[in-house]
């Protein structure tokens, strides 16, 4: 019997190689139905068949830009005319484009602006009037360790919107609290997956490493496991929490 077993989920920008993929497969493991979102046509038209093969059951993969309020309230709709509820809510979309401030371009301000925090309202606001009817839920928003710690890189919108969610999950989970929905935010650090060695050179993961007290990169799978715990009942006394995932780099600064 898994975890999830008769609850339904949904998991956006879910047909990457990083964390959004790796939740929604250990929901399908542990038992949940789960409707996966993601940006790109193709990619989630793939992911939905490979998942759905693995899973034995279908898992519906819809075209989603969570900027665009007309296709979230769609993703909600077929959930809900599916399956007839939705238990969890994992706010995984995001996007960053390195530049610094004194070149920063309205457009890139705006679309990393939008895509993290404004796609995060947009979600949550189109699953909270089915879940308050319901008298239950659990919504796992994905911010990011840049929300606290300052960076060099080019990061200020990416800092802005992260630090934006963390602010936005607490206020969201003092107002719903009453009705039974809880609202977490999980700030990962450096996440690994193939994607980004194509960006990155090798000494920038060593780096990395040396920045963690665990010595080690964090991969999807350890997102993974933390949104599972937050998402179902074994969580069931917690909300309004930022839970920071960064093998101790946070920690050590």
């Amino acid at each position: 019997m898994g975890r999830m077993d008769g609850q339904v989920a949904i998991v956006t920008a879910a047909a990457g190689a990083g964390i959004g993929q790796a939740v929604a497969r250990r929901f399908l493991s542990e038992g949940a139905d789960v409707v996966i979102s993601d940006a790109h046509p193709r990619r989630i038209e793939e992911m939905a068949t490979a998942l759905g093969r693995e899973a034995g059951r279908e898992v519906p993969g819809l075209e989603v830009d969570v900027t665009n309020k007309a296709q979230v309230q769609r993703m909600v709709d077929v959930a809900l005319e599916k399956y007839g509820k939705i238990d969890a809510l994992v706010n995984n979309a995001g996007v960053n484009r390195l530049q610094p401030v004194w070149e920063m371009s309205d457009e890139t301000w705006d679309l990393v602006i939008n895509v993290n925090l404004k796609g995060t309202f947009y979600c949550t606001r189109a699953v909270l009037p089915s879940m308050m009817e319901r008298g239950g839920g659990s919504i796992v928003n994905l911010s990011s360790s840049i929300g606290w710690m300052a960076s060099n890189d080019g990061e200020a919108h990416y800092a802005a919107a992260k630090a934006g969610i963390m602010g936005f999950t607490r206020a969201v989970a003092a107002e719903v609290a009453g009705r039974g929905i809880r609202v977490n935010a999980i700030a990962p650090g450096l996440i690994y997956n193939e994607f980004l060695s194509r960006v990155y050179p090798p000494e920038f993961f060593e780096n990395w490493k040396r920045r963690t007290l665990l010595g080690r990169l964090g991969a999807s799978d350890d997102v993974a496991n933390l949104v599972m715990f937050l998402a179902t009942d074994e969580s069931s006394y917690i909300t309004g929490e930022v839970f920071c995932i960064s093998g101790g780099a946070y920690v050590r600064g």
